[in-house]
């Protein structure tokens, strides 16, 4: 494959794989503080034929720098064209982004795809349709006034007309975006807030070629990654030829401490992992913690970057009852169902990589940096990975395979992981400890709020401007280092996230203590900090309204000024039947309790309230049996899409809070199967019951990490009420929950 040439229009290539590649058409990242008042997405990526191409043929390519991994995007945006562009969403394709050709829209993450990259594509698409009116107007000698657009066709009101497909050209939207043309209304839209079927499920469920772990490309070979035992261990011996000669390999790469066989059947790469295993010699470090329990501890007594936020101080209502807790959570890792996976080929001196990263240019950063080559050699192509979301080992294996085709040139190398390098290898949600001191005032008001918030960072993915956060990269022979420890600011925040409540107090300071010291590789992990946070907020506000003597409903609502939080919790409760004091039920040997939990993701996101019920038997076993949730994120673009992502977050917070927990020792890591970290089963997988709440004159803002921090607040405080007792300590084994029994 050649280079993409800059700036060029080159006719598409369409590869039996469905993905683009052959020109680049803008997508240089730009820093022009002189635009005018766009979506930042756009600003960033100025150039109108970055985000979509209308071709003659009669269909509108899309490029976005946002990823498909199931969220649901790419009908999303499709619905966002389709009715700014005034065709029918049969016409529009939206293609895989690809460095070179899509807009550099950094990871796709923090649930900010629609909010912003679904944004910006509706500026991009008013400038594109309001250039074919200007030219359409030329072409009919009309005035643009006199126009009408249905499917493409530009009819004047004297009955001609022209269409999209005849009037476009290579040259006709290579221009940058000026705000000239705003979207269109919202009483015009066709698409928009339909819940138009998703156009990623098919394959998923027909056994077609969903992920790149299906794709199979000609003359492909098959690589697994050796792995060290454990992290920081370096190679001491190796018998090189005793892999070698091993049946079907074709390959032994070694460079320093990275290793990997290849081999022309894939179960034969598998053997010769098995065998290489025995044939390795390592020196291990042993400089893992003891436990879960002993790093939280020492973790607080570690340097760290401590900053403060949201500080109020009304010292004449600085005064009552205080009480306090701390709350932590575990190390927990992605749990992707299929373990990563990449394909690379080197030829003609460009190394082309098929990953289900989350950011193709940042994947390319740090790839670049590990090849020692041009940013222009390396060309990353999305395609879609099962269970992707955070940075599970998605973006390491992508650099495994490019350095394995830089050994192999000239052939297709597909590096899978094995399920326990998946375990063991990916970076995991960091553990925290969360800290709340707060107090009542004599009329069962919070009056006093302080927390203290102890994390490592969650965000070590690729793509800074020191270092390398891929992992191969510091085994290589000449190593490259991690780059600095850093805390993505608020108001999205890393360890922070969600630490500030909405709630209104007269006092409170939320102090966030970021340890730089990580034995354990961290980075990206649904939600971030937000999960542990506000499981310890909510947990405190319900121990508050228990101590205030007030429903737990409206001991959160006489807290809140915010109108839009209010209904959503107003309605969950309306859902659930809530009733005020609720009292805990025994039936058939087990106990029934429910709770709420409520959160603004991020503070600027979805509002999102849950209310689970829960019930426990004689061993201490808690199975969600249901959960209620009420979402508000603004204009709704796609109902059906909206309501899967509170509910897929809502069956994943029942999964982390009662379940899921990395193991480890000071030697090793020591999870490494299913077995070792078990996930909710399909048995105890609640009742989720969602309704939204649509406000069309609002912006549209993420979702898909809304409900985990209300899901597992509701779970925490349906426990506390069936048991008398509280969890402080994630997640909620049967062990932990029968002591509160004795």
């Amino acid at each position: 494959m050649n280079a993409p040439t800059k700036n060029s229009r080159r006719k598409f290539l369409i590869q039996s794989t469905g993905l683009v590649i052959g020109f680049t058409v803008g997508s240089e990242l730009f820093a022009d503080n002189t635009a005018p008042d766009l979506p930042i997405d756009l600003k960033n990526n100025l150039n109108i034929n970055s985000w979509l191409y209308i071709n003659p043929e009669g269909s509108i390519d899309v490029f976005s720098g946002k990823v498909e991994f199931g969220q649901g995007i790419a009908t999303a945006f499709s619905q966002i064209v389709a009715d700014e562009m005034d065709v029918d969403i049969k016409r529009i394709h939206i293609l895989s982004s690809t460095t070179g050709i899509s807009p550099n829209e950094g990871v796709t993450s923090g649930s900010q795809s629609v909010e912003f990259g679904g944004l910006a594509l509706r500026y991009a698409c008013a400038q594109a349709r309001g250039t074919m009116l200007e030219k359409a107007a030329q072409s009919l000698n009309v005035p643009a006034s006199d126009l009408t657009i249905k499917d493409g066709v530009i009819t004047a009101s004297n009955g001609k007309s022209v269409n999209y497909w005849k009037l476009t050209s290579n040259e006709l939207l290579q221009q940058k975006a000026d705000g000239k043309y705003k979207p269109k209304a919202i009483s015009s839209h066709r698409y928009i807030g339909q819940s138009i079927e998703r156009t990623d499920i098919p394959a998923k469920v027909s056994g077609g070629e969903a992920y790149v772990q299906d794709m199979k490309l000609p003359g492909m070979l098959h690589a697994r990654v050796i792995h060290p035992p454990a992290p920081r261990a370096t190679l001491v011996s190796i018998d090189e030829a005793a892999i070698k000669s091993m049946p079907g390999v074709i390959a032994l790469v070694k460079n320093g401490n990275f290793l990997a066989v290849v081999a022309s059947r894939e179960e034969l790469a598998v053997e010769a992992l098995k065998a290489a295993k025995n044939l390795c010699q390592w020196d291990l470090i042993k400089d893992l913690p003891s436990s879960t329990a002993a790093w939280l501890k020492s973790m607080q007594a570690l340097p760290s970057t401590d900053t403060e936020h949201a500080v109020k101080e009304d010292l004449s209502k600085k005064n009552g009852r205080y009480i306090g807790a701390e709350f932590t959570k575990p190390f927990t890792a992605h749990g992707s169902i299929g373990p990563s996976c990449a394909i690379a080929i080197l030829k003609d001196g460009i190394t082309t990589i098929y990953t289900h990263s989350q950011g193709m240019y940042p994947l390319r950063t740090d790839i670049v940096k590990a090849l020692n080559v041009s940013p222009e050699k390396v060309v990353c192509i999305h395609k879609e990975g099962s269970g992707m979301y955070g940075q599970s080992g998605a973006d390491d294996v992508a650099l495994d395979a490019a350095l394995i085709a830089r050994e192999v040139p000239n052939q297709a190398i597909r590096v899978q992981w094995m399920r326990d390098d998946e375990f063991q290898w990916e970076p995991y949600g960091s553990a925290m400890t969360v800290k709340i001191r707060a107090s009542l005032d004599d009329k069962g008001m919070i009056n006093d709020w302080n927390q203290d918030v102890y994390s490592n960072t969650h965000s070590t993915r690729p793509g800074e401007k020191t270092g390398n956060n891929l992992v191969s990269s510091w085994y290589m022979a000449n190593p490259q280092k991690p780059s600095p420890v850093t805390n993505i600011p608020l108001p999205a925040g890393g360890s922070h996230r969600n630490a500030i409540p909405l709630y209104n107090f007269p006092n409170q300071k939320i102090v966030n203590h970021l340890v730089e010291e990580m034995p354990i590789r961290v980075s990206a992990l649904r939600t971030l900090g937000a999960y542990a946070n506000v499981f310890a907020i909510e947990s405190m506000m319900d121990m508050l309204a228990k101590k205030a003597r007030m429903d737990p409903v409206e001991f959160r609502l006489q807290h809140l000024q915010n109108q839009r939080a209010k209904d959503v919790i107003t309605k969950v409760a309306s859902m659930a039947n809530w009733v005020p004091n609720e009292k805990r039920i025994k039936r058939d040997g087990k106990i029934i309790g429910r709770g709420i939990g409520f959160a603004q993701y991020k503070d600027l996101q979805v509002y999102c309230a849950v209310i689970a019920q829960v019930e426990i038997d004689g061993a201490g076993k808690v199975r969600v049996t249901h959960m209620w949730s009420a979402a508000d994120a603004g204009l709704i673009i796609n109902p059906n899409g909206f309501k899967n992502q509170i509910e897929g977050g809502l069956v994943q917070t029942a999964s982390w809070t009662l379940f899921e927990e990395i193991q480890f020792n000071q030697e090793m890591i020591k999870t490494s199967s299913w077995g070792e970290y078990p996930i909710l089963r399909f048995e105890d997988v609640p009742q989720v019951h969602v309704e939204l709440i649509n406000r069309p004159n609002e912006k549209s803002v993420g979702v898909g990490e809304g409900s985990q921090g209300p899901g597992v607040g509701a779970i925490a405080n349906a426990v506390a009420l069936a048991t008398n007792g509280r969890i402080y300590d994630l997640p909620m084994s049967p062990a932990k929950v029968k002591k509160l029994f004795t």
